[in-house]
């Protein structure tokens, strides 16, 4: 049976369209730009410098998927906006993001500044795009008032954050909210031509993930290390996802926008089914057995940084809506994530697109 998520669709809608994509240069951005690079569409990138030699961007060589590469700050509103508006993009994908909650703790006013005011200066670009656009916001799964009952948030549940990243994100959600009713709204969609959706989701794993303060590169640097990692929550419960299933989903409902742009100027959940959580014990269980070496120890702190300890998300709504579905389960995505890390003898590039293929289909 063909995936509903498949690269055939994805590059009938792809191929040959400009796409500006910030972050780029960032985990989830190289992926995507992977991707789009490999469905035909001419990329835009706009974003920070990659912070790390080794990340995913330089091992693929990014600067070579693009159609340009900006390396610029997404506070610099008249910047960013000479460069959107000048490529006339078909579709806008906004990654670009300070995504570290520990980060925000340190950082709270940059963070509050790149997360809010950043998402702000995109749309308002976005008010000048003369032709028809399609344009996700990213935002994250931490947007939810959480107090850890175990119940599964739905986009309708209050908004909120403790941490300054949960709580930028959140009032990112609300700029959102406000410009899609203000100027992007359904009802005025013949005139401006614009569908604008915010997307969540979170705890993101997959292969080229060197960020500091994230499980999966910690486990890595302490294996490479021959030390144990300290795990901060090892009983903390999230919804684990493989980088490939939030990418997928944000370019299924894209191609789905482009197609009844009226219908999805809104807010969606893109989680793994509620039934598949797993702690980040767990997860570094699995990771260490797959890659054939490590180990851990607890690194649990009196008075450390608070983080939630438990999250779940409804994604019944993107279901409904949209008739996606998750294609992988906590393991599968634990497991795919500890192979490209463990395989020594292929390229980032060649390990990148063969999961990619995997997980998609043939183009052709």
């Amino acid at each position: 049976m063909e995936k509903l998520v498949n690269a055939k669709y994805l590059k009938s809608v792809f191929e040959g369209k400009r796409v500006f994509l910030t972050g780029h240069t960032g985990f989830k951005g190289a992926w995507m730009l992977q991707i789009l690079n490999w469905l035909g569409a001419d990329v835009k990138g706009y974003a920070l410098a990659p912070e790390k030699e080794e990340d995913l961007y330089n091992q693929i060589n990014g600067d070579e998927l693009c159609y340009a590469s900006v390396i610029e700050d997404l506070r610099d509103l008249k910047k960013l906006h000479g460069e959107l508006v000048r490529f006339e993009p078909h579709f806008v994908f906004h990654l670009a993001a300070q995504s570290l909650v520990r980060r925000s703790y340190d950082q709270p006013a940059d963070t509050f500044m790149v997360n809010t005011q950043g998402s702000a200066h995109i749309l308002d670009a976005l008010r000048d795009v003369a032709n028809p656009c399609v344009a996700l916001m990213i935002t994250t799964d931490k947007v939810y008032q959480n107090p850890e009952r175990g119940v599964p948030f739905n986009e309708d549940d209050k908004l909120g954050g403790y941490d300054p990243y949960s709580a930028s994100k959140a009032a990112a959600e609300i700029v959102i909210e406000s410009y899609q009713r203000s100027f992007f709204n359904k009802d005025n969609y013949d005139k401006h031509q614009k569908s604008v959706a915010s997307v969540r989701a979170g705890n993101v794993i997959g292969g080229g993930d060197f960020a500091d303060d994230r499980i999966i590169p910690d486990i890595v640097r302490a294996i490479e290390h021959d030390e144990a990692v300290g795990l901060r929550n090892p009983k903390s419960v999230r919804p684990w996802q493989h980088v490939l299933e939030p990418v997928g989903a944000y370019l299924y409902l894209a191609a789905k926008m482009s197609e009844q742009p009226k219908e999805h100027i809104t807010a969606y959940n893109f989680g793994p089914d509620q039934n598949d959580m797993l702690t980040v014990e767990e997860l570094t269980n699995i990771f260490t057995e797959r890659y054939g070496k490590g180990s851990y120890q607890s690194a649990e702190q009196a008075g450390a940084l608070h983080e939630a300890k438990l999250l779940l998300l409804d994604s019944s709504k993107a279901k409904e809506k949209t008739g996606w579905q998750p294609q992988m389960d906590a393991r599968t995505s634990i497991e795919w994530t500890a192979d490209w890390y463990a395989n020594k003898s292929q390229s980032a590039t060649e390990k990148t697109l063969e999961q990619i293929k995997k997980y998609f289909g043939d183009t052709d």
